[in-house]
């Protein structure tokens, strides 16, 4: 039995070992601090109160579930007890769960106490896999909820590696052969069974035919090996998502007055602001649809680059979206209907004012950014967002503003200073005739555009190594193939360049010729 992992899917899970306990302390920090005590909950089995749900410090006292409430106070008077509720632990893991449709739309839950994401397509937006896991671990560590993760290339995987392989996991197939049989979450019965074979872990178990694993330890058993190897595909049910917002207007007669039309647009916008605050939401992206009446419809659309429910900045951004407009809108004979539809919403909470009123400036400055957007369009206004790179032009992305959320917080050289970069690069530099005091020596003189430059300063070498981890072969400046040296230089008419050395003369880059000069930027 082989195991072939499927590469078109990738999965995130989430496991909560203390869920039961973490959520009630959760609750109750509400009303006010709780004692950093161990807890427990109970029920009556048997006749007798035992412990169904421990915390970790509970646990590291030795008081573990099944175990009586007598014992587990013998060992610790001062555990805190409360009732098992089973119904309130299913409705919190739903609700953790529906906060973790802002990192994926495909979330299903894995009662008692795990969630699993479908993250294939979505976990680019949040800086890779990595990244996505770092910020959940921070979501849930900030209301102090106990997490361990696991990614995988199927929901089944994923979920065993979050519960029982060692993290941080480096190899996904052999941590999965690694597992014990307890992974494939079997009846009691049957993995004491597989236990009493002699088959310990996954790979033991993959390694016999399924035919006799089917006939001792039943189907259920094969199955389950299958999707957790990625043989065999298991359906997730995601958590039911609300109806995306829509409203409509529909008139006995058809409308063709301005007025009445921007009346009804304005009542729209109310609808959608009582709607969207009943939720907790904003809307980032309008779409206006009028319907006239001889069949003819036009649609407008506009995005913004914050949530928001209110009524007037909606309204102005429609009025420059129709300003825009090559040919204006003609109501014709009128319309017989229009509505407002709002397909992209967000979580939108109340804030509060600081005391130096910078949040004003913030939002005259995202007020600006959806106007000019709406106006030239959103490829036409574009913000710098610092990428994961130390390859020069690699190392900034321009997205566009009304996507790019928030600005970045740029390095800034110390007071008196000069930039370390140029404010401009050339894409891609651009190649220069140097002359050097040695071979691998700083630029003496050097020939741009058909013009000799004397170098009359320079700061340097700056040595940045290619990114090795990513090299992909080539020598091409742009690819990062070789070493460069940069160098800071000012030539004898005061003007500032920013030229790096492409290759060492030990790498060979041009066994003829040496390495290359490219010229990448200009200082101010």
């Amino acid at each position: 039995m082989t195991d072939v992992c499927s590469a078109r899917r990738r999965y995130l899970a989430l496991w909560f070992p203390f869920l039961p306990t973490d959520r009630l302390r959760v609750q109750k920090e509400t009303t006010g601090r709780l004692p950093d005590a161990p807890r427990a909950l109970t029920a009556r089995i048997k006749g007798a109160l035992r412990l169904c749900a421990v915390d970790g410090n509970a646990q590291a006292l030795g008081i573990v579930t099944g175990m009586t409430l007598a014992d587990a106070r013998a060992l610790h008077p001062g555990l805190i007890v409360a009732d098992m509720d089973e119904d309130a632990d299913r409705h919190w893991l739903k609700r953790l769960a529906e906060h973790c449709i802002s990192w994926s739309p495909r979330v299903t839950v894995a009662p008692p106490d795990g969630i699993t994401l479908d993250i294939a397509g979505s976990e680019h937006l949040f800086g890779g896999e990595a990244g996505l896991a770092a910020q959940a671990e921070e979501a849930f560590a900030a209301i102090r909820m106990t997490i361990r993760m696991a990614v995988a290339s199927t929901a089944q995987g994923a979920q065993a590696l979050a519960r029982h392989a060692r993290l941080p996991i480096m190899d996904e197939r052999q941590a999965l052969r690694g597992l014990p049989v307890l992974a494939l979450g079997l009846e009691d019965e049957a993995t004491l069974a597989l236990r009493r074979a002699g088959l310990k872990t996954i790979g033991d178990v993959a390694s016999r035919a399924a035919a006799s694993i089917a006939a001792r330890f039943g189907a259920d058993a094969v199955t389950a090996l299958r999707r957790l190897l990625g043989e065999e595909h298991a359906p997730i049910d995601p958590l039911a998502q609300p109806e995306p917002l829509h409203f409509e207007r529909r008139f006995a007669e058809p409308v063709a007055h301005q007025a009445s039309i921007a009346a009804c647009f304005l009542d729209l916008l109310r609808d959608a602001a009582r709607a969207l605050e009943e939720r907790g939401l904003g809307g980032r992206r309008f779409v206006l649809t009028l319907f006239r009446s001889d069949g003819a419809r036009h649609r407008l659309a506009i995005e913004t680059g914050l949530p928001t429910r209110d009524p007037a900045p909606v309204l102005r951004l429609f009025d420059e979206r129709i300003g825009a407009l090559a040919d204006p809108l003609d109501p014709g004979f009128g319309y017989d209907s229009i509505t407002l539809f709002l397909p992209v919403t967000e979580p939108l909470a109340a804030s509060q004012p600081r005391l130096d009123g910078s949040e004003k400036d913030a939002a005259a400055l995202a007020d600006l950014i959806d106007r000019l957007s709406t106006r030239l369009g959103p490829a036409s206004l574009c913000r710098l967002v610092p990428q994961d790179s130390h390859i020069p032009e690699q190392a900034q992305l321009a997205l566009p503003a009304i996507h790019a959320r928030s600005p970045a917080h740029w390095p800034t050289p110390p007071e008196g200073e000069p930039p370390l970069r140029p404010l401009f690069l050339f894409d891609p530099p651009q190649p220069v005739e140097v002359i050097a005091e040695v071979p691998d020596g700083p630029p003496h003189r050097f020939r741009w555009r058909r013009k000799l430059h004397e170098v009359r300063l320079y700061e340097g070498p700056e040595r940045i190594a290619s990114e090795w981890w990513r090299r992909k072969g080539g020598e091409a400046p742009g690819n990062g193939g070789l070493t460069r040296d940069y160098y800071r230089i000012e030539d004898v008419r005061g003007r500032r360049y920013w030229i790096f050395r492409h290759g060492l003369y030990e790498e060979k880059s041009d066994p003829r010729h040496g390495p290359k000069w490219y010229l990448h930027g200009l200082f101010a």
